[in-house]
């Protein structure tokens, strides 16, 4: 029988933060009552909840972990691990090592085909980022399955059917290339570049970032946080950058990344019938438009950091779920009306 091994509600009191944590806070009885709704609503529907943090007003409200899930464990962050990878890429281009407009093939010059297109000499940081590099379907598995232990090599191999910037196609292939990216123009893999600028000043441990046969993190998948490292890289995207009052992420870069830079409707979409409509809000710099003016870093299997502007709040949930559609779908109709 899963059992729940940590439940803090929030109902009186409050916690001072240190530098390193987020503050608790006082919740209303409403509140309360609705983050256990929600977490039932979940459960009765079949989907598998293992851990939830929300927040608002920069304190933590009320969270939850269920066995064997805990407070102090890092649990995989599927594609959510996008997000932090686009903030390696603010950071780099925030210190001049890059630029948005770079092209991809100018950092692989050995690894280019003889032939290739002009599509693919066209592709972009900025096509990377905004899943629009040109390919008409993903490609990962091939790359890591069948193409050998150069991915780079195969990644520029493949064809790029279409104009870059112009097709939206949710590409993870794409991301990864993010990552040897600033491999490449570092020295650095990526989840040591970040060690001094978003985990020491979040008070983030070190996490584990899964690697390529060559050596680079994967960028678009295989990183593993704890549930309030979430929580915390939401509230600093919510403050434009700013950590406990401090600029960590530059400011210039959270207004970008978190705004819709690509519409991401299928042609064929018929909104009066949309099953999914928080996939179709528009899609920003590795992370997803949501209805009510949020947006969100998202990993499958339920993985999300929601972040909600207009209510000043950040729900961070780790899953394992059949219907992600559904999942948030209870944030909007049961915590969002107590926000």
């Amino acid at each position: 029988m899963t059992m729940m091994v940590a439940a803090t509600l929030m109902a009186c009191g409050c916690k001072n933060a240190t530098d390193n944590t987020l503050p608790r806070s006082e919740a209303t009885e409403a509140q309360l009552a609705a983050f256990d709704a929600w977490f039932a609503a979940e459960t009765e529907s079949g989907q598998e909840i293992h851990s939830a943090m929300l927040l608002q007003h920069g304190k933590v409200i009320a969270e939850r972990w269920i066995e064997p899930n805990a407070p102090d464990s890092a649990h995989v962050m599927h594609s959510v691990s996008k997000t932090f990878t686009s903030m390696a890429i603010g950071f780099a281009i925030d210190e001049g090592l890059i630029k948005l407009d770079d092209h991809v093939v100018d950092f692989f010059p050995e690894k280019v085909p003889e032939d290739a297109c002009d599509n693919l000499k066209a592709m972009t940081i900025r096509s990377l980022l905004t899943m629009s590099c040109g390919h008409e379907n993903e490609h990962t598995d091939l790359i890591r399955y069948e193409e050998g232990e150069d991915w780079v090599a195969g990644f520029l191999s493949l064809p790029v059917e279409c104009e870059p910037g112009t097709h939206f196609c949710y590409n993870t292939i794409g991301t990864y290339m993010l990552s040897a990216i600033i491999t490449k123009v570092t020295g650095e893999k990526m989840v040591d570049f970040l060690q001094p600028r978003l985990w020491e000043p979040l008070g983030i441990d070190k996490p584990y970032w899964k690697e390529c046969p060559m050596g680079n993190n994967y960028g678009g998948w295989g990183l593993y946080v704890k549930t309030e490292d979430m929580a915390k890289l939401g509230q600093t995207l919510l403050d434009g950058g700013k950590w406990h009052g401090k600029q960590v992420i530059p400011a210039a870069w959270v207004a970008e990344a978190t705004k819709a830079q690509i519409d991401n409707r299928p042609a064929d979409l018929d909104p009066e019938n949309d099953y999914n409509p928080d996939w179709h809000q528009g899609y920003c710099y590795q992370m997803w438009r949501c209805r009510h003016n949020a947006f969100r870093a998202d990993g499958a299997y339920g993985q999300y950091i929601i972040v909600m502007p207009d209510q000043d709040a950040v729900m961070a949930i780790t899953a394992n779920v059949k219907n992600m559609q559904t999942e948030i779908n209870y944030v909007w109709d049961i915590l969002l009306p107590v926000l």
